[in-house]
């Protein structure tokens, strides 16, 4: 990582007088260099300051585990910005967020059209004799989250997808920046950012916030918090693989993983009252404890639990037409994935080697591994892959540690957080890397929370995989991406 950046890691608070100040072209030039150097754009966000905006730019460094911040200020009264986009791909929804929030300029940038509030002006148009629109949604035939979908196809043949986001937009991120908002209310607000991941956005934030107050969670709320995170995957990964067997009327699959699914909710429920975790992380620890009793009894179930997965999941990819249907269908080739900055298993399965748990650990992580499961075709078998053996995983980690509890408290008093700082919480959810960077004040106030789901990286990936493939593959596609709507759109 370039000397222009100042490092730290996650869940570690710095001083903001520590972060480079740089001129925008030369923040531009250190945050491509540390790119190519191997480091990644892990959130570009603005703030009012003074008579303009202050840019932020956090990189992460996923061999030596750390992160590096630096920033550049810009003038209010034409806020410009050297778009990173022409040299760094990855960066090119973040700008057009800059754009739309902020009115910042990414000169140079090849689209620069709005990411969430636009509607119905300049989408992109393939022209040509049998070249036809189709146009999905928002409103869909399902009980799903609204979304424009706009597929140019030759035939069958999908040559283009734009996808419109923005019907969801609840204005999360101002709610979490008004002054004086108490600490149980931006809680609540979090649990709901996105929610099937209420586990991960509470343990991003959590650990920002600590971070700030300078403290951490007490050991074995630590570990509740992992239990918590992995039921939280382990519920989605068998959902989303149920969700799959439907879009392939592979019956047996659709009831079976749909079942276990259920499974892993109630000893969701079991541990804190609710099948989607909330209520259970809070700044300073958990608000619920397991007693020896309800961990051996859960330790039970997830062993039961393992055994039955093992016996679906060879049963699903043993299936000649299971694999006939989803092996070559929707690839997103490696170099394809990188250059969008990918997360999660939508990553791995195009075999990018990348996890929070192990590449930048927090709390129980630092010290009980998960081995990274990782696939190399990037088509929808391989994210099915990479579901069962992050499950399988998962399973394991659970029986260990719900086998051994460390004793003490689960909560502890968490102090008002430090003036003039930035933290940074990154959370492993089951989408990928979950993203809370928290900017204080001279009173240590809130100035900015920016909050980057994994779904704002991978939805273009999603447009990527039905280059080529036939519009009637869309549904099983989207299955298998199983992105959020409400994550992006904030």
């Amino acid at each position: 990582m370039p000397s222009r950046f100042a490092r730290f890691a996650n869940g570690v608070r710095i001083d903001e007088t520590r972060i480079p100040l740089h001129a925008p072209a030369e923040l531009r030039r250190a945050v491509v260099d540390g790119c190519q150097e191997g480091a990644r754009l892990v959130a570009l966000f603005a703030r009012p300051f003074e008579k303009g905006f202050r840019l932020h730019a956090v990189l992460a460094d996923d061999y030596d585990g750390r992160l590096a911040a630096a920033a550049a200020d810009l003038d209010g009264a034409r806020p410009r910005w050297p778009s990173l986009t022409p040299d760094l791909p990855e960066a090119h929804w973040f700008e057009r967020e800059l754009l739309e929030e902020h009115g910042i300029e990414p000169e140079g940038h090849p689209w620069p059209k709005a990411i969430r509030r636009e509607r119905g002006a300049d989408y992109y148009r393939v022209e040509g004799d049998e070249v036809h629109e189709v146009g999905v949604g928002p409103v869909h035939a399902g009980i799903i989250e609204p979304g424009h979908f706009r597929f140019q196809c030759h035939g069958e043949e999908v040559l283009h997808l734009e996808i419109q986001l923005g019907y969801q937009t609840r204005g999360v991120e101002r709610i979490l920046e008004r002054p004086g908002l108490k600490p149980s209310r931006a809680a609540l607000v979090v649990e709901t950012i996105a929610g099937d991941s209420s586990i991960a956005h509470a343990l991003a934030c959590a650990t920002a916030v600590e971070a700030l107050a300078g403290i951490e969670a007490p050991p074995r709320a630590q570990v509740l918090r992992a239990i918590a995170l992995e039921l939280e995957r382990l519920a989605n990964h068998t959902g989303d693989l149920a969700n799959i067997s439907v879009g392939i009327a592979f019956v047996p699959g659709s009831a079976w993983f749909g079942r276990l699914r259920g499974e892993f909710l109630n000893l969701t429920q079991e541990l804190c009252g609710s099948r989607y975790g909330r209520g259970f992380i809070r700044p300073g620890g958990t608000l619920f404890d397991l007693d020896a009793g309800a961990a051996r009894a859960a330790g039970r179930r997830v062993a039961a639990a393992r055994d039955e997965l093992r016996r679906l999941a060879d049963l699903f990819f043993e299936t000649p037409s299971v694999v006939a249907r989803l092996e070559r269908t929707g690839c997103v080739a490696r170099d394809a994935a990188e250059d969008l900055g990918l997360v999660g298993p939508a990553a791995r399965a195009s075999g990018i080697d990348r996890d929070v748990r192990r590449d930048h650990p927090t709390g129980a992580f630092r010290f009980a591994h998960i081995p990274v499961a990782v696939a190399e075709t990037g088509d929808v078998h391989a994210r099915c892959l990479v579901r069962r053996l992050e499950a399988e995983r998962s399973l394991a980690f659970l029986e260990a540690e719900l086998a051994r509890l460390p004793d003490g408290p689960t909560l502890r008093p968490c102090p008002p957080p430090a003036p003039g700082a930035l933290a940074v919480g990154l959370a492993e959810g089951f989408r990928g890397e979950t993203v809370h960077a928290l900017v204080t004040g001279a009173g240590g106030e809130v100035l900015r929370h920016k909050v980057v789901d994994p779904s704002f990286h991978d939805w273009f990936g999603l447009a990527l995989a039905l280059r080529g493939e036939a519009i009637s593959d869309f549904p099983l596609c989207n299955k298998s991406f199983n992105l959020s709507y409400a994550g992006h759109d904030l």
